[in-house]
């Protein structure tokens, strides 16, 4: 039997949260994935925590009212985190000091998100 593949060539690069990926890899046809696709599905299944159209919100609200790089409300967004000691974590990466008030905030932000 032969297996014909269509070739897979990137056509975008961008960041995007786990719950836009998720939509993504499911308006494919599982059987058309092949095995890193469908891994990194059951993957998005598993930590998608709300819906992409509200990722996107939250991700757009984190960069205009924060003004955080793009790659740190990513991942926020994919991390959701519940305290402010992990917000601290995800932001101290890139080295920028942010005020417990903006950690706060974002905080309540992203309960805000919480469905």
């Amino acid at each position: 039997m032969e297996v014909f593949r269509v070739p897979r060539k990137i056509i975008l690069k961008q960041r995007i949260p786990i719950p836009v990926a998720k939509k993504i890899l499911e308006s494919v046809d599982e059987a058309e994935l092949g095995e890193f696709q469908k891994r990194t599905l059951e993957y998005t299944r598993k930590f998608s925590k709300i819906s992409p159209e509200r990722s996107n919100e939250l991700l757009e609200e984190l960069v205009k009212k924060f003004q955080l790089e793009e790659s740190i409300a990513v991942q926020i967004v994919n991390a959701f985190p519940e305290t402010i000691e992990e917000i601290r974590s995800i932001v101290a990466v890139k080295g920028r000091i942010v005020t417990n008030d903006e950690l706060v905030n974002i905080l309540e932000l992203i309960k805000k998100f919480k469905e």
